[in-house]
């Protein structure tokens, strides 16, 4: 199955799960290969772009971002765009290893060849107890009950 546009309902979901697992892996220069060499992304309020700096980007993240554990959920998507909903859990480095979950959305968009050329990227960290983490070691993330209930 292709995962370059245009998207389908079950290649959109796929593409979704791909770059969560990918993400997940915390491989930052595995992880700009799937961006365009132009690619510009806004993260909460940081503008860059191209796989350089997405890339430096990353490593950063994941010095602050210890223990961290990704979900992604197809939102919407057309022929070349897709919306994701999101959740993740860390430990802050730089906040006592404290532990964090954010929530957020994404709005992406691709080139042909299935590279993404666009991300913005709008998110919230709240802190969280041990007792209130969704993603501790042996759970698998697609299979927390993500719900109203847990907000």
């Amino acid at each position: 199955m292709s995962l370059a546009p245009p998207f389908t309902a079950e290649t959109a979901h796929a593409k979704v799960k791909k770059a969560q697992n990918l993400w997940n892996t915390q491989d930052a220069k595995l992880i700009a290969k799937a961006y365009t060499p132009d690619s510009i992304w806004r993260n909460r309020g940081l503008f860059l772009s191209g796989t350089q700096a997405i890339e430096e980007f990353l490593i950063k993240k994941w010095e602050k971002e210890k223990n961290y554990r990704l979900r992604k959920e197809l939102f919407a998507f057309t022929d070349y765009k897709i919306a994701v909903q999101f959740w993740y859990e860390y430990q802050d480095a730089y906040d006592g290893m404290k532990w964090k979950r954010c929530y957020g959305l994404e709005d992406w968009t691709f080139a042909e060849d299935g590279r993404m050329r666009k991300r913005q990227m709008s998110g919230n960290d709240i802190e969280i107890s041990e007792a209130e983490r969704w993603y501790k070691d042996g759970v698998d993330v697609n299979e927390v009950d993500i719900s109203e209930a847990h907000w």
